[in-house]
């Protein structure tokens, strides 16, 4: 008879209560992070430091780099929020018995949201334009919502049939870029976009 005495069998309870502890922790950092960011980008722009978020999360800031190895890492986690909230307003707006402006109301929450804080429209411009993004995902969602207010609106005859939507989200990102440090003027500029630069010049003669 073996007397050796024999390891203790291992407690696979004991092993995934501790996963479930650790990847608990790994999200409260990560909620932590992300509310500090937003509030400190709030306050001092998209360039603020990154050890006053990581000191305002209450973590090191080994762990912001862990959870967002790089500024824009952080910057597009912020936007991934930002994108679907806009999503899920284009899907409120897709009833609505004015198409046009409809569309219109999307495009200055659109502004508004990208221009939450400084820094934070060039990043969206940047996105909307790189396919290949770890955004890219909620980005497209956000777009193809978007993109049905557009269509609803082309359909009705409110917006021209020549229009592409990719140029009009272009052009919103262009303007919440431009107006960042001065939002009051983004609605006139997105006015002056919807009118056109141009009147229409009378025909004479006729």
């Amino acid at each position: 008879m073996d007397d050796t005495p024999q390891a203790p069998a291992p407690d696979h309870r004991l092993a995934r209560t501790r996963t479930r502890t650790e990847r608990a922790d790994v999200r409260r950092n990560r909620a932590r992070l992300l509310t500090a960011a937003r509030e400190t980008f709030l306050r001092d722009g998209a360039d603020a430091s990154l050890e006053g978020v990581a000191r305002l999360a209450g973590v090191g800031i080994g762990t912001l780099y862990r959870h967002f190895p790089t500024r824009q890492d952080l910057l597009e986690a912020l936007l991934t929020d930002v994108y679907d909230d806009l999503a899920a307003r284009a899907r409120d707006l897709l009833p609505s018995p004015e198409p046009g402006e409809a569309l219109m109301t999307w495009l200055r929450a659109f502004i508004s949201h990208v221009t939450e804080f400084r820094g934070m429209a060039a990043s969206v411009l940047v996105t909307l334009r790189d396919e290949r993004s770890d955004l890219f995902h909620s980005c497209r969602t956000m777009r193809a919502e978007a993109e049905s207010l557009f269509v609803r609106a082309q359909k009705t005859g409110d917006v021209p049939a020549a229009a592409d939507f990719p140029d009009v989200l272009t052009l919103a990102g262009a303007i919440a870029m431009a107006t960042e440090q001065q939002p009051a003027t983004a609605d006139r500029l997105v006015s002056l976009a919807a009118t056109g630069l141009l009147s229409p010049k009378p025909h004479y003669g006729q």
